[in-house]
């Protein structure tokens, strides 16, 4: 069992939201959500990144300021030569720990501390171990996880001194594609895209062909179509050894969510009134916990409290 104090994690904005919101949005995050940890830097989509990119050092200095570690996340999907260029000279950063989100930025950051995330596949014990030989201090596990394969990767972590993280909100980041599917649904072509990904700024709703509800699309990122929910779960990850609990940033009041989920992780709050709680800040959204009970992913099985 951890005997850390539990840590929460802001991960890295999925979405194209524009520069000024998402100034005004790490501004309140620095002043008010009780987070320990913000991940910056674009994760999806490397045409979006100039949109941000010159705040990021102003952003990150007021983030610490307010006493939060600011990390950088590295591009989840590497195709070209600048994008390789802007991974290594990521890696490189001597200033900021470094999220790998792929195995090139896994490649360049290996020799000295940096954190994995939850795109990289490090789904066993034997993945871990090499991760944190390659200087991997930080593992985000990937959300397809059940509690007991968790349960023996934070065996893995407790051997060799990594601090192990699950998310705990947010839609799912499922994978990613050389293709924009964004584009494509507004019938243009990538390299054209117009950004058209910024008129959803929680994600694309995608329906199956019988009209239910499934999946959200990001512009070239798929993600669950639920918000993972794990309130109900994050004392029994605890007792497995989890460290840290990532909330991903969704379009609503992530300082009131951030704040529900420090409150039951520090026993103020129990879970049934958060869970309320958590619902009337997400109107019209389902949860979902399913992987970590072993169940289909969209599943939500509540806790016996």
């Amino acid at each position: 069992m951890s005997v850390e104090r539990p840590k929460l994690t802001l991960g890295p904005l999925h979405f194209h939201w524009p520069a000024a919101r998402r100034r005004d949005f790490y501004a309140r995050i620095a002043d008010e959500a009780p987070v320990d940890t913000v991940v910056l830097g674009e994760v999806v989509c490397s045409k979006r990144a100039p949109f941000f990119d010159s705040h990021i050092p102003e952003v990150a200095e007021r983030l610490r300021r307010a006493g939060k570690e600011v990390v950088l996340g590295s591009l989840a999907l590497v195709m070209q030569a600048r994008e390789r260029q802007g991974v290594m000279d990521l890696a490189a950063s001597e200033d900021f720990l470094v999220e790998a989100n792929d195995l090139t930025a896994v490649a360049a950051c290996a020799g000295r501390p940096h954190a994995i995330g939850p795109l990289v596949a490090v789904y066993n014990p034997s993945t871990l171990e090499l991760m944190a030989r390659q200087g991997a201090t930080r593992v985000c596990l990937p959300g397809e996880l059940t509690a007991d394969a968790i349960g023996a990767l934070a065996g893995a972590a407790m051997a060799t001194g990594t601090q192990l993280e699950v998310q705990a909100f947010g839609r799912l980041p499922l994978a990613i594609s050389a293709r924009c599917y964004h584009a494509r649904a507004h019938g243009l072509h990538k390299d054209g895209c117009r950004y058209v990904c910024e008129k959803h700024p929680d994600g694309m709703d995608l329906d199956t062909l019988d009209g239910a509800p499934f999946l959200a699309v990001n512009g070239v990122q798929t993600l669950s179509g639920s918000y993972l929910d794990l309130l109900g779960d994050l004392h029994r990850l605890r007792s497995l050894g989890v460290d840290r609990f990532r909330l991903s940033p969704q379009d609503c009041d992530m300082v009131a969510v951030a704040e529900t989920f420090h409150a039951v992780l520090d026993g103020t709050l129990p879970v049934t009134p958060a869970r309320d709680r958590l619902r009337d800040l997400c109107p019209g959204r389902r949860f979902s916990n399913g992987f970590l009970r072993g169940v289909e992913g969209m599943a939500y099985r509540a806790a016996v409290i």
